[in-house]
């Protein structure tokens, strides 16, 4: 397997948060609500996974090292997991397992169902996150993972409502988001790879 290394060091750095967040909360240093401290925690981590991964397109253009396309997937299913985690802690700590007041935010309180509707995209994506998906779907496989865009805005508005006044690091995650969307954007994406590789030939005459 390439990146042997890389790839497993990618793994322990997405391993390690949610286990030192576990660590704390054992040891009562969370503060009064430490499953709140911990469901905001994971959600937060998640939204940081989803910006890397979304990053590492336009950093193999500029670079053209494809080391950052081969973790590409890993972080996507960790964003994955970090959902699922933040989605579980919500049921069990913030619900205390009852469904009925699992049903009731979902009716309630919007920003649950913008929450619900980008972990079931999260899902998909996951599910299809293989090579047996991508032989199956063919050409629609590309088309549904372009779904990871929209998750990006739901998990903004998400975490927009969740913030509400405390705007400012809300509006830093969505310069952030809204920077990798318009790298996305065919006459960007072609000016990132004519920078990476002017850049390569001659790093002193680009910059940056």
């Amino acid at each position: 397997m390439r990146y042997r290394l890389w790839r497993v060091a990618v793994f322990l750095a997405a391993l390690v948060p949610p286990l030192y967040w576990l660590y704390c909360a054992v040891f009562g240093l969370l503060g009064p609500d430490p499953g709140k401290v911990l469901v905001d925690s994971l959600g937060l981590g998640a939204l940081i996974l989803l910006l890397i991964t979304l990053a590492m397109t336009p950093l193999q253009q500029l670079s053209r090292w494809s080391g950052w396309i081969a973790v590409r997937r890993q972080l996507g299913l960790w964003c994955f997991t970090y959902v699922t985690l933040h989605l579980s802690g919500y049921v069990l700590f913030i619900a205390g397992v009852r469904l009925d007041l699992v049903l009731r935010d979902l009716s309630e309180r919007p920003y649950i169902i913008v929450g619900a509707l980008a972990f079931i995209g999260l899902l998909a994506l996951a599910v299809t996150s293989n090579r047996f998906s991508i032989r199956r779907l063919g050409r629609k496989w590309k088309a549904l993972h372009r779904l990871v865009y929209v998750i990006l805005l739901l998990a903004l508005l998400h975490m927009l409502w969740v913030v509400r006044a405390d705007l400012g690091e809300w509006l830093a995650y969505a310069l952030i988001g809204g920077a990798l969307l318009l790298m996305r954007v065919s006459v960007v994406a072609s000016g990132l790879q004519r920078a990476g590789a002017l850049w390569r030939e001659n790093p002193k005459k680009v910059e940056i």
